[in-house]
């Protein structure tokens, strides 16, 4: 049975809906970014060492990564809405408490990397932005709930859109906060402003009149959205793909603030990130417009090579016009590259398991990240780092890398991206994305196509 046989009408004024959906995930991404931001910035400021950074992201991705499928089969098992008012009264939880914890022990104690309480508040600061996954996962569904089929890749693109607005106004609020106003008063800002969404999210009505129920569903479906996943030809394969690509995600993700942070105060590289964040704006309009293609896989598949090139050479030398033009040129590709597999899944999957197929494939490509941010952060900083300031480092690479205090995360950036680049080329020669391919182009491609799929299926005459 076709995946798109089994997909929801939209129901009338169901995209004015889904913009209100979008919208209020949008304020909520922009809080919970702006506090974790602003935890990265303060600790490395403080304690200037990449390990500290590193160990963040990693632990961030690692609880990513171990929360998605129970989350997946949360959406599938609940009623959307339900889904994210759950999730945001626990992002205002965790906020709560981490406040307190952070205004009843003293600095000295909360900075201790060996001790307790800077992990107690870490962690507790990291549930409450990780919780906002579920909400959006639930997002992503009802994508197929409330939008038009032909329309999917462009409303993906408009999540791509607000996510860039929400990068902006968060680095750039984020280094300004803590440069100006310090670690206290940002946490008291982000723990009030979690509430606003709260109160217009309880006044929406996301019109689903029944769950579509699945009786092998159990509460953490690993096996249900494998096997969901499984039924695809080539999705797993993609999942894949994008799991190793998140390898590569994970070096990013350890380095890019330390360097960033030693090319410029903490203000202004708060500035200098939201202006990097426009392109997502530009990338997720873009996609908004124009879609992805014939072939989405294609499509991203071919940005993540051209990622790759970026990552290679936006910082082979210490200036900052490269740094700034090459991360702006980053995020403009990224919203289609996340689109392209969201449009994939949201095709092929039928709806009643696309919250297990998306948390699965989030576990997954998760997953990967923590590996190398673990890795690559105490590589980075007790072997790289110093090799590339002594002598001999500066002999080997200096006639590609340049003079300058961050050359050691640099040579790190360039082999990454070359990675980026032989795995983006390699996957294009597979069989799994010619099979995949194959199904996507195989499935409906309009509302209408898929009424006609669901008739047939219903009208057994009609098949003769």
């Amino acid at each position: 049975m076709n995946a798109d046989a089994h997909a929801p009408q939209p129901p009338p004024g169901g995209m004015r809906t889904f913009a209100h959906l979008l919208v209020n995930t949008a304020v909520a991404n922009l809080t919970t970014n702006f506090l974790w931001f602003a935890v990265v910035f303060w600790v490395y400021l403080e304690t200037r060492s990449i390990l500290a950074t590193g160990l963040l992201g990693g632990v961030y991705m690692l609880l990513i990564a171990v929360c998605s499928m129970w989350f997946g089969s949360l959406v599938d098992r609940m009623r959307k809405h339900r889904v994210m008012i759950v999730s945001a009264w626990c992002s205002l939880a965790a906020f709560a408490v981490g406040a307190a914890v952070f205004f009843s022990v003293p600095a000295d104690e909360l900075l201790r990397l060996h001790g307790p309480w800077f992990w107690v508040f870490t962690l507790v600061m990291l549930a409450g932005c990780v919780v906002e996954l579920l909400r959006n996962l639930a997002l992503s569904t009802t994508v197929t709930l409330l939008v038009p089929v032909e329309r999917h890749a462009n409303a993906n693109g408009l999540v791509g859109t607000v996510q860039g607005i929400a990068f902006i106004a968060t680095s750039v609020f984020s280094g300004l906060s803590v440069g100006l106003l310090g670690m206290g008063a940002t946490v008291v800002i982000a723990t009030a402003c979690t509430a606003a969404p709260i109160i217009h999210l309880h006044l929406l009505r996301i019109p689903e009149p029944e769950i579509a129920h699945d009786p092998t569903r159990s509460a953490v479906d690993f096996r249900g959205g494998m096997a969901a996943m499984l039924a695809v030809p080539g999705l797993f394969g993609l999942v894949i793909f994008t799991m190793l690509n998140n390898l590569s995600g994970g070096v990013f993700m350890a380095l890019l603030d330390p360097y960033g942070l030693d090319m410029f105060p903490v203000e202004m590289w708060g500035i200098v990130f939201g202006l990097a964040s426009t392109g997502f704006i530009v990338g997720g309009a873009i996609v908004a417009k124009r879609g992805l293609g014939k072939n989405p896989i294609r499509t991203m598949l071919v940005l993540v090579a051209a990622l790759g090139v970026l990552g290679a050479v936006f910082t082979v030398r210490e200036w900052p016009w490269l740094f700034i033009a090459g991360m702006w040129l980053f995020m403009v590709m990224m919203p289609a590259i996340e689109a392209a597999e969201q449009t994939v899944i949201q095709r092929v999957v039928p709806f009643e398991k696309q919250g297990r197929v998306f948390g699965l494939a989030m576990t997954f490509e998760a997953a990967a990240a923590p590996i190398t941010s673990f890795l690559i952060a105490p590589v980075a900083e007790f072997w790289v780092v110093p090799y590339m300031e002594s002598g001999a480092g500066q002999d080997r690479w200096g006639w590609l890398l340049g003079e300058g205090e961050s050359r050691g995360i640099a040579l790190v950036f360039l082999w990454s991206g070359i990675a980026m680049v032989a795995l983006a080329l390699a996957a294009l020669c597979t069989r799994s994305y010619r099979m995949l391919s194959a199904e996507f182009a195989a499935r409906p491609a309009t509302s209408e196509e898929v009424a006609d799929a669901a008739g047939a299926a219903e009208d057994p005459a009609s098949a003769g």
